[in-house]
């Protein structure tokens, strides 16, 4: 990496230069000569490379070489120095008749100098790479790469690393990304010249900066082992909000220094995620003025976005709530989760406070670097009785926490994250999203009034960059979340996953089927107790509801459009569920907005071949319930297993099904997100 330099030299001195190797020094020959000067020669000793501008037509430049007005020295050194001083290069400057007229010596000291990180993104951190000052996507690209501390090492007193000034355990370095100083020179520098690291006041609220301390205060280096003893100590703060820069040691013939580096924030609106670290070699001027750098090498890091998980991705493990009146609903999760062969983390009353919704509470995801990828939950800003769970629960060492917090009276139903979805990897028009798509819902684009997610939520999602979000409309709901009309399952085939939305026009589809077989007296809901049986004559014949489904399709077709368009789908990439719906009015917003008629079949958990799915309670043919019956038919030639879910009075009567209520912590992308072409 060149960094030239402008260096003033003056006749009849001797002057002591540091250089640093792979660096050049600029000499301007005319501005420092004598008057009447008309010629000049160069003499160096060998480690001294040098060449002149404009390049003289003499061979040799011991011989005198006419001087011109834009005459320039170009002066390098080909190794470090052993000793200080132990280079020399002297210019003479010749008057008209090439007598002497002065001569100008510099005593050069020479070090290397390289600020290292892994710029390659192969998990070792290379010498002196030449791209490691700048950022590009692309598996041919470069720059290091920066995770957020956002777990916590403490076991008992919780606390997000990002949040603490010192590091806690040493598994706490694990988290953090290694950055090398190594230096090669002699055994000290020169009198006043020192090294500084430093970071901008707009990087500072992003990054802090860690090292291990050597020598201790006995003499001895601190190792690593010595470390669990003296951990307090052990590793001094060098950069953070408080100090912008910092002289860092220099220790002598070749070295390396290992210094830590952490992310404190998530890209976000304010924060296109890029920091840069710089490493100056500072020169003293002299006595009561500040040192000048003569030298600085810098490096960039892009802090880790925060990455969703889709449906087609495996599962680790599955999350519900015990409550007092979800008994059964909980056996058959059991029952279901075990035949997948997943871990169930059951969330009891203790923790959630009769708040059952799960999926509304959190979204899992995870972060990656070369060195170290662990999951990381997103906390939504609803804050139910379940707001506790995520922190006291799920963050820990190597399991991450982050939110983004609003003010309450922004806060709608959109913004819990059953309103949070994302698709598997798709490709649009050319276009590669191998990590997916972020899917949210918000008010009709012409709206003049509605809810909307959270704009403090939407700014983050979107700063993340590699999983560009798709906004649908999901005001028309009464609950607002697109995981109402909509979801993802694996496929065999075509594009690896079908496209689930909810469709009246495919449940009256079934239902006209149903009366023209003559079955048009089997009752909807039959076996529920307190619920009024419909009959399929009922449900065709009433015209007020048909209206409000028409309404609904187009609020769902609308959305197709969309879905089709963003995420690149044919017709045959979409499966339509046969869901009715029904309008009830919404105080709040003194308008009405839809609600599922019976259990919302496309709310289901996705846990590899093996779908959990709310059970409709549709009408009985010969002893089967035909709702039922169409789902098979619809996915089990996907190679799906259909296992129905009673929720219809823990979940669906308070207006949710089996999605609402559990969440699914899935395996990562094997996909890179830096590999991402931008």
């Amino acid at each position: 990496m060149n960094h030239p330099r402008t260096l003033r030299v003056d006749y009849d001195q001797t002057a002591s230069v540091m250089c640093v190797v792979g660096s050049e020094l600029n000499v301007n020959l005319n501005r420092s000569a004598p008057p009447s000067s008309k010629f000049f020669s160069v003499k160096c000793t060998p480690s001294v490379q040098y060449s002149i501008i404009p390049t003289p037509l003499k061979e040799s430049h011991l011989s005198p070489i006419p001087l011109h007005g834009k005459s320039v020295l170009l002066i390098g050194m080909s190794r470090a120095s052993q000793h200080e001083n132990d280079s020399k290069l002297s210019i003479r400057y010749y008057g008209e008749s090439e007598e002497v007229l002065g001569r100008a010596v510099l005593h050069l000291t020479a070090v290397e100098i390289s600020l290292d990180v892994d710029a390659d993104r192969d998990g070792v951190v290379e010498k002196n790479n030449t791209n490691k000052g700048s950022w590009k996507w692309g598996p041919n690209g470069h720059g290091a790469i920066l995770l957020v501390n956002c777990d916590t090492e403490r076991k008992f007193r919780k606390k997000l690393d990002s949040e603490s000034e010192e590091v806690s355990e040493h598994s706490d370095l694990k988290d953090m990304t290694v950055m090398a100083l190594r230096t090669k020179g002699p055994a000290k520098l020169p009198e006043g010249y020192k090294l500084t690291m430093h970071i901008s006041q707009g990087d500072a609220e992003s990054v802090r900066v860690f090292k291990l301390r050597s020598p201790d205060t006995t003499g001895n280096i601190l190792t690593e082992n010595l470390f669990y003893k003296y951990f307090e100590k052990a590793f001094p703060l060098v950069l953070s909000s408080k100090v912008l820069s910092q002289e860092v040691p220099y220790l002598g013939g070749t070295a390396e220094m290992n210094f830590y580096v952490e992310g404190l924030r998530f890209p976000d609106k304010d924060f296109n995620g890029l920091i840069r670290i710089n490493l100056s070699l500072l020169e003293p001027i002299s006595t009561g003025l500040p040192e000048t750098p003569i030298f600085t090498d810098t490096v960039v890091f892009r802090v880790a976005p925060w990455i969703m998980t889709p449906n087609t991705l495996q599962p680790s493990e599955v999350f519900v709530c015990s409550t007092s009146d979800n008994y059964r609903f909980l056996k058959s999760m059991r029952s279901l989760v075990a035949k997948s062969g997943y871990k169930l983390n059951i969330c009891h009353e203790y923790m959630n406070r009769g708040d059952r919704w799960m999926q509304d509470e959190l979204e899992f995801g995870y972060i990656d670097a070369p060195h170290k990828q662990f999951p990381v939950v997103l906390d939504s800003p609803r804050d139910g009785k379940l707001k506790d769970f995520p922190y006291s629960q799920l963050l820990g060492p190597d399991f991450g926490y982050v939110t983004r917090m609003a003010e309450e009276d922004d806060v709608s139903s959109l913004d819990s994250f059953g309103n949070l979805e994302v698709s598997p990897p798709v490709t649009v028009n050319g276009k590669d999203y191998p990590l997916g798509r972020i899917i949210i819902g918000v008010a009709f684009p012409t709206a003049t009034k509605g809810r909307n997610m959270t704009k403090v939520v939407q700014d983050f999602l979107w700063a993340q960059k590699v999983q560009e979000p798709i906004a649908l409309f999901s005001d028309w709901l009464y609950v607002g979340h697109v995981d109402e009309f909509m979801t993802f399952v694996p496929a065999p085939d075509r594009k690896g996953f079908r496209l689930l939305l909810a469709s009246p026009d495919a449940g009256y589809k079934v239902f006209r089927g149903l009366r023209n077989a003559g079955h048009g007296q089997a009752k909807l809901f039959e076996g529920l107790k307190d619920e009024e049986q419909k009959t399929v004559d009922e449900i065709l014949d009433d015209e007020g509801l048909r209206g409000e489904n028409n309404y609904v399709q187009h609020c769902i077709d609308w959305n197709r459009d969309v879905l089709k368009r963003e995420l690149g789908l044919d017709e045959d990439d979409i499966i339509d569920l046969p869901i009715l719906f029904k309008l009830v009015p919404d105080k709040k917003e003194e308008e009405f907005r839809a609600l599922a008629y019976y259990p919302d079949m496309v709310n289901m958990i996705v846990l590899g071949k093996n779908l959990g799915i709310p059970k409709p309670f549709g009408p009985k043919v010969n002893g089967r319930c035909a709702l039922e019956a169409e789902m098979c038919a619809l996915l089990e030639g996907l190679g799906l297993s259909c296992t129905f879910i009673n929720d219809f009075a823990s979940y669906h009567k308070l207006l949710g099904e089996v999605h609402c209520g559990s969440n699914v912590r899935r395996e990562a992308f094997d996909f890179k997100w830096w590999n991402l072409e931008m």
